[in-house]
């Protein structure tokens, strides 16, 4: 866990919308962006030189007031000892202006205590930020995250508002991919060749937030809207009547089964992929954003 260059123009985007104040990092965050970097991102000048970890930099070029820290363990000196995949102890409850988790929650086993915990500490109209693994991460954590994950739990219903969700290449620092929140029974796929992570703020809008029904929104889509389940039906039984009737001629089958796969194949890889040929996602430029905010 850390800041890389990745996390930190995301903090530095987060710092155009509002102030850190208040702030605990999930973890203690080491910096991982070279010296020369850092200070251009921050406009520091050339006195200015790394710690080992994030609380001067939050505090001298990102608005905060205070930096605490939490952790399972103390082997690097966490303020508040905690596990994540225990309830949280009352007296931190609603303390923090920020909750900054920068690659933490991939390590908890328990991810719905976990995630009600960065609740749980952040102060009613507070912020929660995630930098966590999405896709090809495999074997760095317990877990990799979807946007929908995010989408669905994160939603006004359940105490959220001002919910945005970015994927970032871990090798191009200049682009993100904002996701659109899904609608009308559409999934937000992505698929990647390279690692993926996601960049995830949301605004506690009180204490009374809620996640005890939380479900994925296509599903949702299709159990309540009763016209789409009618139109899935008619459609399914239309296809069904084909597929029947290519099989049971054999010639058709076997020149039409090996194009229609290979189409359905190159259609999903196209919608679907890292690029602004998926409908879901919107090319960002990253000194673009920051400017303009």
């Amino acid at each position: 866990m850390g800041i890389d260059i990745h996390a930190l123009n995301f903090l530095l985007y987060v710092k155009t919308l509002r102030d850190l104040d208040e702030t605990i990092t999930l973890g203690r965050q080491e910096i991982y962006v070279i010296e020369p970097l850092l200070r251009k991102a921050v406009n520091a000048d050339s006195k200015y030189k790394n710690d080992a970890y994030c609380e001067q930099l939050l505090q001298d070029y990102l608005g905060a007031n205070t930096v605490d820290s939490m952790d399972f363990s103390r082997y690097e000196n966490a303020s508040i000892i905690h596990d994540m995949n225990q309830p949280l102890p009352s007296d931190v409850q609603s303390k923090y202006d920020t909750v900054i988790d920068g690659g933490f929650l991939e390590h908890i086993y328990d991810i719905p205590q976990a995630l009600k915990n960065c609740s749980l500490l952040c102060k009613p109209g507070g912020q929660i930020l995630h930098i966590l693994p999405a896709n090809n991460y495999c074997g760095h954590g317990f877990w990799q995250f979807s946007p929908e994950l995010f989408f669905s739990l994160y939603s006004n219903e359940n105490g959220y508002q001002d919910t945005e969700v970015f994927l970032v290449k871990f090798s191009n620092a200049r682009k993100w991919f904002k996701v659109k929140p899904p609608m009308n029974g559409r999934r937000v796929e992505v698929h990647s060749s390279t690692a993926l992570s996601v960049l995830v703020r949301t605004v506690l809008k009180g204490a009374d937030f809620s996640h005890d029904n939380v479900q994925q929104s296509d599903y949702v889509h299709e159990w309540t809207d009763s016209s789409t389940k009618a139109a899935r039906e008619i459609t399914s039984q239309n296809l069904n009547r084909i597929k029947k009737f290519i099989k049971q001629s054999q010639l058709f089958y076997a020149l039409l089964s090996p194009p229609y796969s290979y189409y359905l194949r190159m259609k999903k890889a196209t919608v679907s992929r890292l690029s602004n040929s998926n409908p879901n996602l919107v090319e960002i430029n990253v000194a673009s954003l920051l400017k303009s905010n």
